[in-house]
């Protein structure tokens, strides 16, 4: 059977399983549940005995499992151990977009410490594992299925398996439902995934900003609207010259759902920035310091101007924001967006 396996077609048709799980990619859910749903599909590609999906979180050392099946409780801490990233490593699974089974390692399976001590003490003979990338080529983790029988992935298996790794990875990107949120602020066209250890990570389907790199000001006025505990907010920010008329985008902060990773912060998005009331780069400057609940004291310090200037803006804003006090116009501002945060008001252009 299994020589007739190696010589001939693959073990399911190879356009049903692909229109099966490119249907589990599309679902909604958790990257868990997806993972879940996936190897349910993949026993039909390998008669496997024990499967394993899991991720590897940026600056983490070891895999974290999002689904699993058919592994006893000493092998499993072995699978989320660092030990076996070293291995994959070794083996060339975050490298290489092939499946790879034991008879295709450069070196014998006697020599992997996790196959030798643990996966053929407990019975497997075989199996076969698969690097997750992303589209842009960044590795997000591990497919990994075995078999108590030996010879049990052939050829064509492993090949059908290479052409589903790309759809299982698409599944269980954690990345794939934060793009599904950006999608939510209209006209987004630019977007960063802010990391909870600071970390900037580039959001698929979205491009890349000045205002969006590591040490921009930007970036610190959204970290503060996270640490602030807020789940949303919209500001305005200034480009190139603070005073030219129209130079400005719209940022928008937004924190995660609670099926993903901890290590996520939130999101940071730019678009266009609507319509600005006819406020003036100055007053949208002045708005954001009395969002901030500055007095016209303070304002005229941090944009060094005298009091009575600040006072004059102050009242433009209140006519154009249809607002009959300061205290109203800061809301208004805050609630639409219409306001540059005091860091790109004060802050050295």
């Amino acid at each position: 059977m299994a020589s007739d396996r190696d010589a001939g077609a693959p073990p399911v048709d190879a356009t049903e399983i692909l229109t099966e799980v490119t249907g589990i990619v599309a679902e909604p859910g958790t990257p868990a549940d997806r993972a879940e749903a996936l190897l349910a599909q993949l026993r039909r590609v390998v008669p496997f005995d024990a499967g394993w999906i899991a991720l590897l979180p940026p600056s983490q050392e070891a895999h974290v499992p999002l689904a699993r099946t058919g592994y006893d409780e000493r092998v499993s801490a072995r699978l989320d151990s660092a030990p076996v990233l070293e291995e994959v490593e070794q083996v060339g699974l975050n490298r290489s977009r092939r499946p790879i089974r034991g008879r295709d390692m450069p070196f014998p399976p006697s020599e992997v410490p996790t196959w030798a001590e643990y996966l053929q003490p407990a019975g497997f003979r075989d199996g076969v594992g698969a690097g997750l990338f992303t589209p842009a080529g960044r590795y997000l983790g591990v497919l990994a299925l075995h078999t108590g029988a030996a010879d049990q992935v052939s050829d064509a298996a492993r090949d059908l398996l290479g052409v589903l790794a790309p759809h299982v990875a698409a599944a269980v990107d954690p990345l794939r439902s934060l793009a599904a949120l950006a999608r939510l602020v209209q006209g987004a066209s630019a977007g960063v995934v802010l990391g909870a250890d600071g970390r900037i990570e580039a959001l698929p389907g979205l491009a890349d900003h000045v205002l969006l790199a590591a040490d921009s000001p930007a970036l610190a006025a959204a970290r503060a609207v996270l640490r602030a505990g807020q789940v949303h907010r919209s500001f305005l920010w200034p480009l190139g010259d603070r005073h030219a008329p129209g130079a400005h985008v719209r940022l928008t902060v937004l924190t995660t759902g609670e099926d993903l990773p901890s290590r996520v912060a939130g999101l940071v998005l730019v678009s266009p920035p609507g319509d600005l009331r006819g406020l003036t780069p100055r007053e949208l400057e002045v708005l954001g310091l009395l969002v901030e609940g500055c007095s016209n004291a303070e304002i005229a310090r941090v944009l060094v101007v005298a009091r009575r200037t600040v006072a004059a803006h102050v009242e433009h804003v209140l006519v154009k924001l249809a607002a009959s006090s300061r205290t109203l116009a800061a809301v208004r501002a805050e609630r639409a967006g219409l306001y540059v945060p005091h860091l790109a008001a004060g802050s050295p252009r």
